[in-house]
């Protein structure tokens, strides 16, 4: 293996195990530094200039890469020369300066807490809809990114305190309430997961074989179940997460519960969810103001 491919090598090993980064972001990384080495050609990475870094990025945006996975790009390209530049490897950073595209502002997807209702009150016709409703409910109810609910384990939920405590990126843990319907279906889950479970799996949610049950399998399960409610759309783990998040702020007004119980590190992220609320706000005074209503 040549020096510069050792230290990509390198540095993704350090993003993995200092830095904590998920496997997923690691091979995210691999890929963008791939990108960039499929630029560059027989010129090593440590070599590039700024002027070099800046064409590779336009010819990227001119095969049509999206604005988000640009900035995505971009940014493994900088963690990559200011890991390089920390080590004396680099004497400047070539990434210091570029810009990505700008990227247009998109709200997260939220369903209405009608659509909620409907999705989630169905009754499950056997074993395996006993654990999705368990799963959407879950969900919904505490707003778990899709990794956070494929990865845990029957020892998370604690019943008595009425709690589910996960693990979210950077290994970072946190504990967050488990609503009363929830519960109640997680409790109905339970006694059906005996006779599916491997004895020493230690995953709440099985497949049908017995092991922890996939991050693509969730997805497809609860495409399956909206397609089965008749709800006319398609949802995906996420939108019930931005659901969960626009429903609490709407309700309580209270930023900073609803970032810690998410998990972000950064309130800036949390945010968002105000301009869902404002849209909230915003249909009910087109609705009810006298001097709103269209003639």
């Amino acid at each position: 293996m040549d020096a510069v491919r050792l230290g990509v090598e390198d540095f993704l090993a350090d993003l993995a195990h200092q830095r904590v980064a998920s496997p997923h972001t690691v091979a995210a990384y691999r890929r963008d530094l791939a990108a960039l080495a499929g630029v560059a050609g027989d010129r090593p990475l440590a070599g590039l200039d700024h002027a070099l870094l800046r064409r590779a990025l336009m010819q990227l945006h001119g095969k049509g890469l999206a604005a988000r996975s640009l900035a995505r790009t971009l940014s493994a390209w900088r963690a990559y020369y200011r890991w390089l530049a920390r080590r004396g490897a680099i004497a400047a950073d070539p990434s210091d300066g570029l810009r990505a595209p700008k990227q247009p502002r998109t709200l997260p997807k939220a369903l209405a807490v009608d659509q909620v209702t409907a999705l989630l009150d169905a009754s499950p016709d056997d074993e395996l809809e006993t654990r999705d409703k368990a799963m959407f409910e879950l969900f919904y109810s505490s707003g778990l990114r899709l990794s956070e609910l494929a990865t845990l384990d029957v020892d998370g939920i604690d019943f008595a305190s009425g709690t589910v405590t996960v693990t979210g990126k950077r290994s970072k843990t946190r504990t967050v309430p488990v609503g009363t319907k929830a519960t109640a279906a997680l409790r109905e889950w339970l006694k059906e997961r005996g006779s599916t479970a491997l004895a020493e799996e230690l995953a709440l949610f099985v497949s049908r074989r017995g092991t922890r049950l996939a991050v693509r399998s969730i997805e497809r399960r609860l495409g399956r179940w909206a397609t089965k409610q008749g709800l006319g759309l398609h949802v995906h783990p996420h939108m019930l997460r931005h659901s969960f998040a626009s429903h609490l702020l709407q309700s309580s007004g209270d930023l900073r519960a609803v970032q810690e119980m998410l998990g972000h590190s950064n309130i800036a992220t949390t945010q968002i969810y105000t301009h869902l609320d404002f849209q909230h706000l915003a249909k009910v005074y087109d609705a009810a103001h006298p001097r709103a209503r269209k003639k």
